[in-house]
């Protein structure tokens, strides 16, 4: 007998509903569901109160150094719910897609001019990715030239992708250290670039929110070497309509939508990454690109140097749609977004220097580094647990590596004086406190409604699973 599930319109059209009840399997009817009789008001603050505890950029200040927790415009959004976007499906024809094509080919041209790079791809589905297929392409690109290339050059204060796309691609890493100013030791650098090195990888702003001050030497050694130079672009916040990555002489670049162009970030959801490259690189990008005739959009698979497909479909588009309605509502205006987050970085970091130590005293770019060393061991993470109390998320903690109690703050364009002033004044409460009272900054936080948890023990055994029963003893103890 047909189960209820095999049965269709053409099939059931013409029973009641009666006539379809009885031809269900006997497994499934029951005169019972074990349904809980709660009353609407219940439930709305059930989940209003559960709501309540959670943090996001619209709650509060998100000052995580080196991601760029911007604030989302809401009318992105609704350029992404827009039917003909939210309701495509990924195997229309290209006939019946053609506003999204043009779509993701306009956004390709921005992205372009943005960079100054002559190609760009839309397809990997994060940063990461990007990077991965960038080194996968510079492979490519040294095995068609019969050149064997097995080494990548990266600085010690790179993002931990850098190395790890590096090791993937079965690249050795050569690591350089960071000197006095800040900047990839440039001697060390000039030991290192030998014949074997494939690609040099830097972030440029670097991680700790200065600007290389000697790329354009770096560049130069580098191709004359014959060496790829890669751009991590995470930290692209500070260069939009100021510098283009080309210029500096960079070869490619990854962009994190979800860091520069207000695309939703974190929470395990749809991300997005660019790669950028120069002309002599393009032929390698991923099949199908988006490409114009006439009038027409198409995806054209006719690139016999592709590296192939790295993303199912092409890419994740509903956030390629909010990346191009943030960079729209801009147009040429962009430049303004990092003009600010460069202004109230640097404002940020004068108000804190005094108070904390500066391990490379020079104007930061849009984020900066500061370390809490002179308070002992672990400060770092007591004082990001005390900012809970006075309603801050904290910064990143203990990134990059090479500063020791570091604090990587960002605050990005987006951000009041008035927010700036009141986050700079809690970690300067801090400040004081950590040295009048150790025991209330060691022991935060104090006001939310779980205190310290053991961090090891969360992250191997989570408890993920709310009890009511436990819910209740707490309430009633207070």
């Amino acid at each position: 007998m047909k189960t209820i599930f095999e049965y269709n319109e053409e099939t059931t059209g013409h029973l009641s509903d009666e006539e379809i009840q009885l031809k269900l399997p006997s497994d499934l009817m029951r005169d019972d569901l074990e349904l809980p009789n709660i009353s609407e008001i219940n439930v709305v603050r059930h989940y209003t109160n559960l709501s309540k505890k959670n943090f996001g950029v619209d709650v509060g200040f998100y000052p995580l150094g080196s991601c760029t927790m911007k604030y989302n415009p809401k009318v992105n959004e609704d350029m992404a719910k827009l039917n003909g976007f939210a309701g495509l499906h990924p195997h229309s024809s290209e006939e019946c897609i053609q506003g999204a094509l043009e779509l993701m080919w306009r956004l390709e041209q921005q992205l372009k001019e943005i960079t100054g790079m002559d190609a760009v791809s839309l397809q990997p589905a994060a940063g990461a990715q990007s990077e991965l297929l960038g080194a996968t392409i510079a492979k490519a690109h040294f095995d068609q030239k019969n050149e064997k290339r097995t080494k990548a050059i990266i600085p010690d204060s790179a993002h931990g992708t850098n190395p790890a796309t590096a090791a993937i691609c079965r690249l050795e890493t050569v690591v350089i250290p960071t000197d006095s100013r800040g900047n990839m030791d440039l001697q060390k650098f000039k030991e290192s670039l030998t014949p074997d090195i494939a690609l040099v990888m830097l972030t440029n702003p670097n991680t700790l929110g200065l600007y290389e001050e000697n790329i354009l030497e770096i560049c130069d050694l580098a191709h004359k070497n014959g060496t790829l130079m890669y751009c991590d672009g995470a930290n692209m916040n500070a260069l939009l309509g100021i510098t283009k990555p080309a210029e500096q002489g960079f070869d490619m670049i990854h962009l994190n939508l979800h860091k520069s162009f207000s695309t939703p970030h974190g929470g395990g959801g749809p991300g997005a990454g660019v790669l950028g490259v120069r002309s002599f690189l393009a032929d390698y990008l991923p099949i199908p690109r988006v490409t114009k005739q006439n009038t027409k959009y198409v995806l054209d698979y006719e690139k016999n140097k592709s590296v192939g497909k790295i993303h199912s479909f092409y890419g994740n588009f509903g956030m390629l749609v909010r990346a191009y309605s943030y960079i729209m509502s801009w147009g040429t205006d962009i430049r303004k977004v990092s003009e600010h987050a460069v202004l109230n970085a640097n404002y940020l970091l004068s108000l804190l220097k005094e108070s904390y130590h500066l391990s490379y005293n020079r104007s930061c770019a849009h984020e900066f580094v500061i370390s809490s060393k002179n308070f002992g061991e672990k400060s770092a993470l007591n004082i990001a647990k005390r900012l809970l109390d006075y309603g801050f998320h904290p910064p990143t903690i203990y990134f990059p590596l090479i500063v020791s109690e570091a604090l990587m703050i960002e605050p990005t364009e987006t951000e009041s004086m008035e927010t700036l002033d009141r986050f700079a004044s809690a970690l300067k409460k801090i400040a004081v406190e950590i040295n009048a009272n150790p025991q209330l900054v060691m022991s935060a936080p104090h006001s939310t409604p779980i205190g310290r948890l053991d961090e090891v023990e969360a992250a191997r055994k989570p408890n993920l699973r709310w009890n009511p029963s436990l819910e209740n003893d707490k309430m009633g103890s207070h």
